[in-house]
């Protein structure tokens, strides 16, 4: 999931070198906000292509000696540098990269992609990269195993030995499954391809003025054609959409395009993919000492749940307090969605995406039952993970949907939680622990930049059921705040904002580790949750979550992958942090996330106490792989951080 870009120029755009040049460095600035991990640009003039690749964030990039030294050797060849014009047609495509497959120490795994006989860039995952490879066992000896990239290239490459350029895009989109919007040029052809099957793509062919652009979105290319002056006249009503499953042909020597399909002449096995794993970690010695914790008869909740209280049959003040969920209903959910429903298969509205289950079955809910055509969005913060990503591209891919990236700046969101962390360690408070995620709530922000961006003005979430209601987390910070139907952070009583304000503030006091370079970011986190007005449409709060069909759905329909490492329970999988927390609520308080969702499911009657008893031993037990993982991408011991979790004294 990143960004990829592009620039024509002819002889008779009368631009410069220079122009040139600033509008590649233009281009490559727009395209960060879709991926700042690594970059890369790829020049195509004078029958020579050449390519630079950084393990970078781009703006990084673009102030390096190296790639100013790279432009410069790269233009050399097209007129003297004062010229007023370019001597001949010249094009670029570059990528901004959010990693997915393989990390970008790699040089190999970062793009553009070089193959044989093409220079690529590519934005998606594919998913079946290891079955391709079976098929083709001649493209494993030429192909880097952890860039599912270069395996879509390759197979371009072979099939285009003995078949036209058209028909061998066709074959390869045809073979592979997942998301994939690509670019690539190669020296025996005077042609830029792009290709689609999610619609992620973008153009502007300028032909009388000999300039053509493309990016991954519709913002990127018209703000382009807006603040490079390289073009005189307003033309961002002229941007193209190319439609998933198109494919376009951008003649380098003249602007021409020749449009054709991708439709499927053969469907794609949705089969489960099973994947390689990586080697077990020792499993951590735990104490189960919260067996003998008192639990309600009713649910499951223990006797170290905040603000909770027991009657005489042993049964809990919020089971005794619970109203079961009150759905809005799908007639509601009509009327709504009917006042902004396209009649042309225009975008409609805006989903948030975050690859989970309830907003991969919210993206087949709007689009195959109730005709709605949305872009999905989705906020990379640094802990979404791969298996999420990939589950985002085979729903998008097989639906057709385009899928916008928002990225943040990874490694410094990462430190920010790893500073967190530490802080945290030094005066241990439960109710703090959401702070590691502070993060994630530019999710909400871009929810509404994406409105003024598109001009939609529907935004929805696959969220809103209320067995996700966890009051324990504001109970932990003195704040018993009532929540029915899964109660809007935004409608949380106003004197409980301020207690809660009033207690971080006081926190922060007591602990200044927290006063770090994450503080603007915590405080922004805040005003998001509690402030910021909450005017999105859940969709859950119409239909009821019924776990059973929508993992039925989108596991036969979709190859939905669930993850191994996380256990049976696959709820919040997509959240690289939740193993984490939840061995911190369970090894200090004697429960999780997992023990409130039970006793929820319980309340609605989907799960009996003893099913749910049982359950919640499975799901508390530790997420060794994941806690590893997570430890390595935030960039801290995990044993030394375990241990001294462990020694923080107990609420049981």
């Amino acid at each position: 999931m990143c960004g990829i870009f592009g620039l024509v120029a002819t002889e008779s755009s009368g631009l410069s070198k220079i122009d040139f040049e600033k509008s590649i460095r233009l281009l490559i600035k727009l395209s960060e906000r879709r991926g700042r991990e690594s970059s890369g640009l790829a020049i195509s003039a004078n029958e020579q292509i050449s390519i630079f690749k950084q393990a970078t964030k781009p703006s990084a990039m673009l102030k390096s000696k190296r790639f100013g030294k790279f432009l410069k050797e790269s233009l050399a060849s097209l007129g003297d540098i004062h010229s007023t014009q370019l001597a001949m047609p010249i094009a670029a495509i570059g990528h901004t990269r959010l990693v997915t497959n393989g990390t970008q120490a790699i040089p190999e795994n970062n793009q553009p992609i070089v193959t044989s006989r093409w220079v690529g860039v590519h934005n998606g995952i594919i998913t079946n990269t290891e079955s391709i490879l079976e098929r083709s066992p001649e493209l494993r000896a030429q192909t880097y195993v952890d860039s599912d990239s270069e395996v879509l290239f390759g197979l371009i490459d072979k099939y285009a030995r003995t078949d036209s350029l058209q028909a061998a895009i066709h074959r390869a989109f045809n073979e592979v499954e997942g998301s994939a919007s690509i670019a690539f040029f190669g020296n025996d052809l005077p042609v830029i391809t792009l290709a689609t099957n999610t619609g992620s793509l973008y153009y502007c062919a300028l032909k009388a003025q000999g300039i053509a652009i493309f990016g991954s979105e519709r913002f990127i290319v018209e703000d382009f054609l807006r603040k490079s002056h390289i073009v005189s006249d307003d033309v961002q009503s002229q941007v193209q959409h190319l439609a998933a499953s198109k494919s376009v042909l951008l003649h380098i020597d003249n602007i021409e395009t020749e449009v054709f399909s991708l439709q499927e002449q053969f469907p794609v096995s949705a089969k489960h993919i099973i994947h390689k794993r990586n080697k077990a970690y020792a499993v951590l010695d735990q104490s189960q000492s919260q067996d003998n914790m008192r639990r309600c008869t009713r649910c499951v909740l223990p006797e170290s749940y905040p603000f909770i209280s027991f009657d005489e049959q042993g049964v809990c003040n919020y089971c005794n307090n619970y109203e079961k969920q009150t759905f809005l209903g799908r007639d509601a959910l009509e009327e709504v969605l009917g006042k902004y429903r396209s009649k042309n298969g225009e975008p409609d509205c805006i989903l948030g995406f975050s690859g989970g289950r309830d907003s991969c079955y919210a993206l087949h809910v709007l689009k195959n039952e109730y005709g709605m055509n949305p872009i999905a969005y989705t906020y990379d913060w640094a802990m979404v993970t791969d298996l999420a990503r990939r589950n985002q591209a085979k729903v998008t891919g097989q639906l057709g949907v385009e899928l916008i990236i928002r990225a943040a700046d990874i490694h410094t969101k990462r430190r920010y939680i790893r500073k967190n962390i530490y802080a945290w360690l030094k005066r241990p408070q439960l109710g703090i622990v959401p702070l590691f995620m502070a993060g994630d709530k530019m999710f909400y922000y871009y929810g509404r930049q994406l409105r003024q961006e598109t001009g939609l003005n529907l935004t929805i979430f696959g969220a809103g059921q209320q067995f996700e209601q966890m009051e324990f987390k504001t109970g932990f910070c003195g704040v018993d705040q009532t929540l029915q139907n899964n109660t809007k952070l935004y409608h949380f009583d106003s004197w409980n904002k301020f207690r809660l304000a009033f207690w971080y503030g006081k926190e922060y006091l007591l602990n200044p580790s927290y006063i770090n370079e994450s503080l603007f970011d915590s405080i922004f986190a805040f005003y998001a949750s509690f402030i910021n007005k909450d005017d999105y449409l859940y969709l859950y709060r119409y239909i009821p979550w019924d776990e059973k069909e929508i993992e039925h759905t989108l596991k036969s329909e979709y190859g939905w992958e669930s993850d191994a490492k996380f256990g049976l329970n696959q709820w919040r999988m997509g959240d690289g942090h939740t193993a984490f927390i939840n061995y911190i609520y369970y090894h200090i308080a004697g429960f999780s996330e997992f023990d409130v969702f039970r006793s929820h499911q319980i309340r609605q009657d989907v799960l009996s106490r003893d099913e749910a008893i049982e359950l919640i031993k499975k799901d508390n037990q530790p997420r060794v792989r994941m806690l590893q993982d997570f430890s390595q991408l935030i960039g801290f011991n995990l044993e030394e951080v375990l241990l001294k979790i462990n020694e923080i004294p107990k609420l049981y």
